[in-house]
């Protein structure tokens, strides 16, 4: 297992893909890999996106992971699909169970103090910080990260290419999701390639 503190230290953005075609699977995690980001998060909100992930996780070079995970269920099926790990986007002690006993990366979804504390209860360290914009933006992530400073966290939810920088630029940000390398509709491969290209080059030191 690849822990999840080296999977967020791979890419500085990790696309989070809503795909309802299967046949757009491949295609499009060949032009993020192609443009630097190797980190690919499929979410489960499309009847397509089991077949999404076994689809990308045969793409040389991607790490594919499921996003969305509710419960035991959803983290099977995203197993079983070939998910190398697992995204969610609230935190409960039922599914946090699960994830540690399957041994597979983890990045749960965390809004306030409480919700970190039952990670780190739980011996979780890095965190999704969700939804992002609407939770209170980088002033309450900076208020958060003061006392849980062995926490680190991967912004996701509302965040552009033109404030992601400024997320990467916090201290305790070790990545950030987006949605917007991958519009919904039929994919311009050569944009998306493009747009990974700029992603990437955010890279943290």
């Amino acid at each position: 297992m690849t822990p999840i503190a080296s999977l967020m230290r791979l890419s500085p953005v990790i696309p989070v893909l809503v795909i309802d075609d299967p046949a757009h699977a491949a295609p499009i995690a060949r032009a993020l890999v192609a443009g630097g980001l190797t980190v690919l998060e499929v979410t489960l909100r499309t009847a397509a996106a089991l077949e999404v992930i076994a689809e990308m996780r045969r793409v040389e070079g991607a790490i594919v992971g499921a996003g969305t995970v509710l419960n035991a269920a959803d983290l099977a099926a995203s197993l079983d699909a070939g998910a190398t790990f697992i995204v969610s986007p609230g935190l409960t002690g039922s599914l946090a169970s699960a994830v540690i006993a399957a041994r597979v990366a983890f990045l749960p979804g965390v809004a306030t103090a409480g919700d970190i504390m039952r990670g780190l209860e739980l011996g979780l360290t890095h965190f999704k910080f969700f939804p992002a914009e609407t939770s209170g933006g980088r002033p309450a992530l900076k208020a958060l990260a003061g006392p849980f400073h062995q926490a680190r966290f991967c912004p996701t939810g509302g965040i552009t290419a033109a404030s992601a920088p400024d997320w990467l630029a916090m201290p305790g940000v070790c990545c950030v999701g987006g949605s917007w390398l991958v519009p919904p509709g039929a994919p311009d491969l050569a944009a998306i390639e493009a747009r990974a290209r700029e992603a990437a080059a955010w890279r943290k030191a």
